[in-house]
């Protein structure tokens, strides 16, 4: 039984920053010389021309100086409240626009997965979307948590094990991030380079077993699979500290990605009988300009097979698990080649960990 993305919106604060500004507010507290070179080549090379965030003027305000040549950053209680407060807002108008654009109604929702590694609250955002949206009380709900970019893939695939359950099932998927909330000032190259690519954002899916309306753009889903690259497990990782979330980010990891992507890739292709060359469209999660980099090149991919991925960094930056929906939106509203398009999608994380999916577009 087939399974289809039905639909995808997204949605990302009102508040929109230019990587020029910012990366000039970074200079400004980034105190010895060694950090202001490095935080001049990564925003001149980052690929992304403007950033999202609920943080207001891109952290004036959000960090307080003391005097003496230093600042007092918000606490991880502090940055969780902002969060809760805006995750809220941003789950709900973006579930109220997944429903206003679709053919689906609030009642056909059965179920709701959410993911989200940037913030913590209870009841979350999947209990205020089937309040605010009138899903009902008995729609079941399911929140993954502290995955980071790539918990995308194992929520549309829960969702998508749901419909094969339950052919009536009708499943609401949203991956929201407020990344910019664990902008720290510590002087580390990995804060500096995490500061320079991390943004907010919110993407959402409707995923059933119900065949595509005529004229519809959707994606059916032909499988999943994931994969560990235990070489890079210290080279991206998260962990709450005093002032927000600290992250483990070494700049060696678009090679170990590149490096390993082949490899990796082939037993999802071979299962499915497939080549690289069979894939039409590669929605690569921009985890920043060097990842998709070396990902095009191990692959050999054309530059207009990762364009959608390139569109959504130079526009969005890194919002974590909800840029790759954006990519995939991104990659349904490109001109098609044929009616039916295979589209291998992927996405990295911590541990190493790579999340793959292959799709194929139906228009």
């Amino acid at each position: 039984m087939s399974v289809w993305i039905h639909h995808i919106e997204t949605e990302v604060p009102q508040r929109c920053y230019s990587q020029v500004d910012v990366g000039k507010r970074m200079l400004e507290w980034t105190v010895d010389e060694r950090g202001k070179r490095l935080v001049r080549m990564l925003y001149r090379s980052s690929g992304i021309d403007t950033r999202h965030s609920v943080i207001p003027d891109w952290g004036e305000g959000f960090f307080i100086p003391t005097g003496d040549g230093t600042y007092r950053q918000p606490s991880t209680a502090e940055r969780n409240e902002t969060y809760t407060r805006e995750a809220k807002t941003l789950a709900v108008d973006l579930g109220h626009k997944l429903l206003r654009t679709s053919e689906f109604e609030p009642a056909d929702i059965t179920h709701v997965v959410t993911a989200s590694c940037t913030g913590f609250f209870n009841p979350g955002i999947d209990y205020f979307l089937c309040q605010e949206l009138a899903l009902g009380g008995a729609t079941q709900r399911y929140h993954l948590g502290f995955m980071g970019c790539y918990a995308a893939f194992p929520a549309l695939s829960m969702a998508t094990q749901f419909c094969q359950a339950n052919p009536d099932a009708v499943v609401l998927v949203m991956c929201l991030e407020l990344c910019s909330l664990h902008l720290q000032i510590n002087g580390s190259e990995d804060t500096i380079l995490a500061n320079s690519l991390f943004a907010d954002g919110a993407g959402a899916a409707l995923v059933s077993a119900r065949q595509p309306q005529p004229g519809s753009s959707t994606f059916r889903v032909d499988d999943f699979a994931s994969a560990l690259i235990p070489s890079g497990r210290d080279a991206m990782a998260w962990s709450i500290g005093d002032l927000g979330f600290d992250i483990s980010l070494s700049s060696y990891v678009p090679k170990i990605i590149g490096a390993g992507i082949e490899d990796l890739l082939q037993p999802l292709l071979t299962r499915n009988d497939l080549s690289p060359r069979d894939i039409q469209r590669w929605a690569v999660h921009p985890g920043g300009k060097s990842i998709v980099d070396k990902v095009a090149s191990s692959l050999e991919l054309l530059p207009e097979q990762v364009l959608p991925s390139r569109n959504v960094l130079r526009a969005y930056g890194n919002m974590s698990s909800a840029t790759i929906l954006f990519v995939l939106k991104e990659t349904l509203a490109q001109p098609a080649l044929t009616k039916q398009e295979k589209v291998c999608a992927m996405a990295f994380g911590p541990g190493l960990t790579v999340e793959l999916a292959l799709l194929q577009t139906e228009r």
